[in-house]
């Protein structure tokens, strides 16, 4: 028997199963769908499956894990989309707020006397 550590957990899985198995060993000990005690249920019945069930489990492990990673890149993509937008949007309230700016110190050095300008000079 092998203990087998993982997030701050020890599983106990038979020598055969880890080497056999490897695979579904670290689907089993990544999925989101099942908590502390499920993986080790799975790890102790194992050995008394058959390579259908086996193999099943594994087919829904393996199948979970890639459409997780497919909603992963697909919402990546639509945060980055809206980030970009949002940057772009932002960048024109800043533009707006700098020739704002502009405006009004040009406005405040029209209003100043040239005699003092050139005092101060």
């Amino acid at each position: 028997m092998a203990e087998l550590k993982h997030n701050n957990r020890t599983y106990i899985i038979s020598d055969e199963i880890l080497e056999k198995y490897k695979d579904l060993v670290q689907l089993i000990l990544k999925t989101e769908s099942m908590d502390n005690d499920e993986r080790q249920y799975w790890f102790d019945i194992m050995p008394s499956m058959t390579e259908k069930q086996v193999a099943r489990l594994f087919e829904i492990l393996d199948t979970e894990r890639k459409k997780l990673e497919a909603l992963e890149q697909k919402y990546q993509k639509e945060i980055k989309s809206l980030n970009e937008k949002h940057l772009i949007e932002w960048q024109e309230v800043q533009m707006k707020e700098n020739k704002e700016k502009i405006k009004q110190e040009e406005a405040q050095d029209q209003d100043e006397n040239p005699e003092e300008i050139l005092n101060m000079l």
